[in-house]
């Protein structure tokens, strides 16, 4: 039996110099993530969404380093192959250097993590500087930030007049001189994400960015259809397991009220 080959941020760059696209997802939890590893999945981020999506938050605003260290552990547990990111979560990076990068540390060294992520622009290009100089790969984040959600007034596409296209154009070429490895570009115009990705030899990895991008990453929970409160419109739906798990918890009450289950075959 060959050995699994676990991909690094190498692999990652690589694979745009090959002109060859980034498959990326998000996973909260060990079986998801030994599902995606059969999968071939590129990149894995543990995403601050999980705020949402797993705890029931309203945003990603209140997930603290202890929710997302836990949830990390347990995602690379289930996985040899995929590079596995760390998302920073709010206000792990913001209070000081030594802060953020003792918290990118924890990502690394308790959580297992190959990379954290964090979001912005020039405006964290000196902390990634720093944090990729003590040898932790960092995915960059531009364009709809949630954790800057209160500032943005809301989940708007980002980029969509020539300041602010500008304004993105040289936060991901800062980002890139900072050492990012690859730059997630969030709800930004499609014609704008491919000059960026052109002008950058680092990889784009897109959500809601259109299809020039050198990749690709959706919430998984989206693309299975078990998270409904909202659909974005850069969603596409693979499964409706929300319904597929709703039939099976109702057929289970049923027989269980029934008695019908368990039946001898399931009984000792």
């Amino acid at each position: 039996m060959s050995e699994i080959k676990k991909i690094t941020v190498a692999d990652i760059i690589k694979k745009k110099k090959e002109g060859r696209k980034i498959a990326a997802l998000t996973a909260y939890d060990y079986f998801t993530s030994r599902i995606m590893n059969e999968a071939g999945i590129d990149l894995i981020l543990v995403g601050d969404s999980l705020g949402m999506v797993v705890l029931g938050y309203e945003n990603t605003i209140p997930v603290t380093m202890e929710e997302m260290l836990h949830h990390t552990k347990a995602v690379v547990r289930g996985n040899r192959r995929c590079l596995v990111v760390g998302d920073m979560p709010f206000l792990s990076y913001h209070i000081s250097h030594e802060e953020a990068l003792r918290n990118a540390g924890r990502f690394i060294q308790e959580g297992g993590a190959g990379a954290v992520k964090l979001e912005g622009g020039q405006e964290v290009a000196a902390l990634v500087k720093k944090t990729v100089g003590a040898g932790i790969p960092v995915l960059g984040h531009i364009g709809l930030t949630p954790q800057s959600i209160l500032n943005l007034g809301g989940y708007k596409v980002q980029g969509k007049n020539s300041a602010s296209a500008q304004k993105l154009i040289g936060d991901a070429e800062a980002l890139e001189d900072a050492g990012a490895f690859a730059v997630v570009l969030e709800c930004v115009p499609t014609a704008l994400a491919g000059e960026i990705s052109k002008k950058l030899a680092i990889p784009t990895i897109g959500i809601g960015a259109g299809p020039l991008c050198d990749g690709q990453i959706l919430v998984t929970h989206d693309l299975l259809g078990i998270f409904d409160k909202f659909k974005p419109r850069f969603v596409k739906q693979y499964a409706d397991l929300k319904s597929v798990m709703g039939d099976a918890f109702s057929a289970y009450k049923k027989e269980v009220e029934e008695g019908t289950f368990p039946g001898t075959e399931h009984s000792y």
